[in-house]
């Protein structure tokens, strides 16, 4: 998964989705957020109803981009937790497997300390099917059209 797109295919998304409502329950979160680091949301658990998540997703790769341009001024690769506190919730950011950003909020009625705990966990299956979702796009790279050169297209127009 260099530069290309992800494919996820039906079983991947209820694989990452289940431990993203493990996850919500494990932790005591109100939400949890799967984005990719262009801020697009891949998978949501928790309270979302009265959330604008489009703008949540995209605020949170803003927020890795930006916090990773202050880790390169001081000489670090990026962060991978992020920490903010508010005072009624609070978000916990992290990167897994430094493709995707996985975001938890939560209030009081959890602690950083369990949500790390559990985050690290959840992030250990992120990454296991992100493995499998890099090696079937890896199967099956060149898709459809792999066996279709330039002359099958210009034989197909030049008739």
């Amino acid at each position: 998964m260099s530069s290309s797109t992800m494919v996820l295919h039906e079983e991947d998304f209820k694989k990452i989705s289940e431990i993203c409502n493990l996850l919500v329950s494990e932790s005591h979160a109100k939400l949890v957020f799967l984005v990719d680091k262009n801020g697009q949301l891949i998978a949501a658990a928790g309270d979302t109803e009265n959330l604008d998540t489009t703008s949540l997703a995209s605020l949170a790769a803003g927020n890795i981009a930006a916090t990773g341009g202050l880790a390169k001024l001081i000489g670090e690769d990026e962060f991978s937790i992020l920490f903010h506190e508010g005072l009624r919730d609070n978000l916990h950011i992290s990167l897994v497997s430094k493709k995707l950003i996985l975001v938890v909020v939560f209030d009081n009625r959890s602690t950083v300390g369990l949500v790390r705990l559990r985050v690290k966990k959840a992030t250990q299956g992120l990454s296991e099917i992100l493995v499998e979702i890099e090696k079937k796009s890896a199967d099956t790279s060149g898709g459809l059209f792999a066996e279709i050169t330039d002359d099958d297209i210009d034989n197909l127009f030049n008739d």
